[in-house]
């Protein structure tokens, strides 16, 4: 099990103690459930989809860096594919706090990063802020999405954000988690292909500024993330934060990163560069190269 796992599991009530832990011991856990961990842990506990979820949202809040604030928030995207995302929030010590993440964006973003489709329910330990509700509103599943929260009954977005402006309202057809293919040619290393391949499934429909970001880990691991545009700009998420937010959910250490590539193309309206080189830096990555997109 992961020591960052110890406390929040050790606080658990049986029998979901015992019916987890093995899901956690198991070294190639990734903070996902599949359908089928989820419906084990259903039939060992007796307990029902959201009230499992929220049972469970310790662990994921176990997984936050909050060097800055000293709250811990966590989040479980649940998708209709059935599969269970972890989330948390991150910050990062010398950086300006807009490159801090939230745990209902990290949730979100590592659904997407791992395929899922479309989401049905957000569960979080603490409400959404505003920032949050905006960010999910950019999602496919628009309004109607799902939000569950302690000690209160199950909402929709629509609920948290009634009168909402995003994406429709802009015409624009494709939206967070809609897959989409922008076509730039993958060339260089592995590493530099990743982020190029990353850059052409972002979602970005205002600016056409595609961008992703792959970062080499302290084990040797490829990942990769991508930017995420909202319609109301300020809680668009960074690609760099995206691959941060992925390393983060695999165990790895987000101050022992190798090097970094950055993808973007040369005459983009929004560049990802000095940000991504500044929030780097502050994790102590020097090796970073930029690499221009390029269409065929």
């Amino acid at each position: 099990m992961h020591s960052r796992f110890h406390s929040a599991f050790s606080a658990l009530a049986e029998p979901l103690k015992s019916a987890v832990q093995p899901l956690l011991d198991d070294a190639n856990f990734q903070a996902v459930l599949t359908p089928a961990q989820i419906a084990t842990l259903q039939q060992q506990t007796g307990i029902e989809a959201d009230a499992l979820a929220l049972a469970l949202l310790p662990l994921a809040a176990a997984c936050a860096l909050a060097p800055v604030s000293r709250f811990n928030v966590g989040a479980i995207a649940r998708g209709t594919s059935g599969h269970w995302y972890f989330g948390a929030n991150m910050e990062f010590l010398h950086t300006p706090l807009q490159q801090t993440v939230h745990a209902e964006q990290s949730a979100i973003t590592h659904a997407w990063l791992r395929g899922e489709a479309r989401l049905e329910t957000i569960t979080v330990n603490y409400t959404p802020c505003g920032h949050c509700r905006q960010f999910m509103n950019e999602l496919n599943s628009g309004t109607e999405i799902r939000i569950s929260l302690p000690d209160r009954a199950v909402s929709t977005l629509a609920d948290y954000l009634p009168d909402a402006f995003g994406p429709r309202d802009l015409a624009i057809k494709a939206l967070l988690l809609d897959k989409v293919d922008h076509g730039y040619v993958p060339q260089g290393d592995a590493l530099a292909q990743a982020a190029i391949q990353a850059a052409s499934a972002s979602h970005a429909p205002y600016s056409q500024s595609h961008s992703g970001v792959a970062l080499l880990s302290a084990s040797g691991q490829i990942v990769a993330g991508r930017y995420a545009e909202n319609a109301a700009f300020n809680p668009a998420l960074p690609p760099l934060q995206a691959a941060l937010i992925l390393l983060n959910m695999l165990g790895e250490d987000c101050q022992q990163i190798q090097r970094a590539v950055l993808a973007e193309a040369e005459q983009a309206i929004l560049t990802q560069r000095d940000a991504t080189l500044a929030t780097l830096a502050a994790l102590g990555c020097q090796h970073v190269d930029v690499v221009a997109l390029r269409h065929a």
